[in-house]
């Protein structure tokens, strides 16, 4: 069924506006009459696919509350639906609440609907919705994946906050020792060159680096594309599962992506458990959750010998991808038969590793920014003094 747009004017003359589904424009106006409005512009809103929805992980996460509180004020799935989409801003997510409003009307149910949608719901949203759905939790479900989605959102904000200021500081330094090299240095060292003095080796390194910077900045840009190209391409082959796992021997930074993955892989098994989603389905829904190749490659692997009758835990231990800690809180919970708890037990532990790993982190990186780019300007200085001592 379509959805339309409309504005339209109410019995005290003010424009309201809002959303619609109906099988022609006519009866969409006719619709409209029923809720005592004058029908002014009617807009039919053009069907697109998944992937041209832009949809912000923000907007996601506040409809998804909103629907959850509605519920919980015993409001219908299809109410809940219909009144969220009329106050989100996005119109993309408007559209699509509406689609689902429509699919429920019709007798589908919601985790399938959602299905339409891959690129705004993934499998562990909509594996969600669908349990709460069968089991009559649905309330507690929505509820559950606000809370899930906003823990995830803070922790995305968080290092991209942290890295702000080291980004905008590296990228000032750039720009003052690119113009120190373009504009400051020639024009000193050239009344040297004009006055036959012989340039040192530093200074001559420099000038000749300052009168190539018309052809070293596109080549330095013309690298970073082709390597950011080829490691997409790489991607996509079987490569990644070596490239990720070599990610994760970089020095602090693979030890921070590994408890970043394994916090996110403790916070889904915990609502995916938590919901009643038996063990081996719980870990075939989050391996599509994580992010580097070479964890869920080696998940995928657990998964098959819990399949085939082996210990979770052993299994677990014997891949040896996550942390130590977490391998024996996940063991002492399986064998206490506390699984469950000591799944966000693990997640709020690997949290606090994670704020402790970001602040050593950036107090690394700030005076390492600010070295490196002091020796640069350092460097110029004394090509410029060396020749004047001389």
């Amino acid at each position: 069924m379509p959805s339309y747009s409309y504005k339209a004017f109410d019995s005290e003359g003010s424009i309201q506006s809002g959303f619609i589904n109906a099988d022609s424009e006519r009866l969409a106006r006719k619709e409209i009459k029923t809720l005592n409005l004058i029908p002014h512009k009617l807009k039919k809103i053009k069907s697109k696919t998944a992937k041209r929805y832009k949809i912000k992980k923000k907007d996601l996460v506040l409809a998804t509350r909103q629907i959850g509180t509605l519920l919980e004020a015993s409001a219908q799935i299809d109410e809940a639906l219909k009144m969220t989409a009329d106050q989100v801003k996005n119109k993309d997510l408007q559209n699509i609440l509406f689609n689902l409003r429509d699919e429920i009307i019709q007798g589908k149910r919601l985790g399938d609907a959602m299905e339409a949608y891959p690129q705004v719901f993934d499998n562990t949203y909509i594996s969600l919705i669908r349990a709460g759905d069968t089991s009559g939790r649905l309330i507690e479900m929505f509820k559950s994946l606000s809370e899930y989605l906003e823990e995830s959102l803070s922790i995305n904000q968080k290092v991209r906050t942290a890295l702000t200021y080291p980004f905008i500081l590296f990228s000032f330094s750039i720009v003052v020792v690119f113009s120190l090299l373009t504009f400051v240095m020639p024009q000193v060292v050239n009344q040297f060159i004009k006055s036959g003095v012989d340039l040192p080796l530093l200074t001559s390194i420099l000038m000749n680096i300052s009168s190539n910077m018309i052809y070293i900045i596109p080549s330095i840009l013309l690298i970073l594309g082709t390597s950011f190209f080829y490691y997409k391409k790489l991607m996509k082959t079987d490569s990644a599962i070596n490239i990720h796992r070599l990610f994760l021997k970089i020095p602090i930074f693979g030890g921070f992506l590994l408890k970043s993955e394994t916090e996110r892989f403790s916070s889904t098994m915990y609502l995916l458990t938590s919901s009643g989603i038996v063990l081996d389905d719980a870990l075939k829904e989050t391996s599509q959750v994580l992010n580097n190749a070479y964890l869920k490659d080696r998940l995928d692997k657990i998964i098959k010998s819990v399949k085939e009758g082996s210990d979770f835990s052993r299994a677990l231990t014997r891949e040896q991808i996550f942390p130590d800690i977490f391998n024996q809180l996940i063991s002492s919970g399986y064998r206490s038969g506390n699984l469950t708890p000591m799944f966000k037990k693990a997640s709020s532990f690997m949290k606090s590793e994670i704020e402790t790993t970001r602040s050593t982190v950036l107090s690394l990186i700030e005076p390492l920014i600010i070295i490196v780019m002091g020796g640069f300007i350092l460097l110029i200085v004394m090509a410029i003094l060396i020749p004047i001592m001389q």
